[in-house]
């Protein structure tokens, strides 16, 4: 009896984490490239009450007699799936059409990578810089910080599909100016770790990070100017998950409000 209850525990605790989870989705739902995350459960240790054995008429058992111990949760996944597109009035708002990931140079001097292209230009020696919202740089294809000097109109540059940034010549013809605006993949980006502020970082189970610009081998991405990439957090799904683990959690509860009550009645045979 005393097992019913701790496993119907560990249900409780799991059900609380996968409603933590879906309630940080819907927190999000306006977070510009947050990546909807999912609890992924699995059971725990079985303990063994009887092995295979034979019958009283000698006749062999196919199976065993296993009772479970309970579940937790095995990990805490995002959804890389494509967010919708939100139109901007802002020329350095942008948003990634694949797999790729903007490279932004951390104030510890690391480099982390985010879908969030809510971007502006920021000031910086001798010319404007292209920074996060929060300042901080974000990474050309040369793993350098996108500088451009004051000779630029900055509301005249313009970044194509392939993330080149663009100057105007003389017939008003928009010309690259050798400078691209760094996309990068993992192999596995699940892997992860996540930060706060739509931040990742790099880690064994991601990968190294893959530089778009100079790896053949994988899809490229596309990059449109004047968007930002939506949350992709689907609200009525997280609604009828929230709904689900509630009833889990009832369940759980049930459970172990009628083993205590058993256990009660246990006890008052000796009276």
């Amino acid at each position: 009896m005393v097992r019913s209850l701790w496993t119907a525990a560990t249900g409780m605790v799991a059900q609380q984490t996968n409603i933590d989870t879906i309630a940080n989705n819907l927190s999000n739902v306006n977070t510009q490239g947050y990546k909807t995350q999912v609890n992924e459960f699995k059971t725990l240790l079985y303990q063994t009450l009887q092995t295979r054995s034979t019958t009283a008429n000698g006749e062999t058992k196919p199976i065993g007699v296993q009772v479970g111990l309970g579940v937790r949760n095995s990990a805490i996944s995002p959804i890389f799936k494509q967010g919708t597109p939100v139109a901007s009035e802002s020329e350095t708002d942008f948003m990634i059409e694949g797999k790729g990931f903007f490279a932004v140079r951390g104030a510890d001097n690391n480099i982390y990578y985010t879908r969030n292209g809510n971007f502006q230009f920021a000031l910086a020696n001798n010319g404007h810089m292209l920074s996060t919202t929060d300042g901080l740089p974000v990474l050309s294809s040369n793993g350098q910080p996108i500088i451009l000097n004051n000779n630029y109109v900055l509301s005249n540059i313009t970044v194509d599909k392939d993330g080149r940034l663009c100057y105007p010549d003389e017939n008003n013809n928009a010309q690259p100016i050798g400078i691209s605006i760094g996309l990068f993949q993992f192999n596995n980006p699940s892997g992860l770790n996540r930060l706060e502020g739509t931040l990742y970082s790099v880690s064994d189970a991601s990968g190294p990070a893959i530089n778009e610009n100079t790896n053949n081998a994988v899809e490229k991405s596309k990059i449109h100017q004047k968007y930002l990439e939506g949350s992709n957090v689907q609200v009525v799904d997280e609604m009828v998950n929230m709904i689900v683990a509630q009833r889990a959690y009832e369940l759980n509860s049930k459970a172990i409000t009628t083993s205590d009550e058993m256990l009660q009645q246990a006890n008052n045979l000796k009276r």
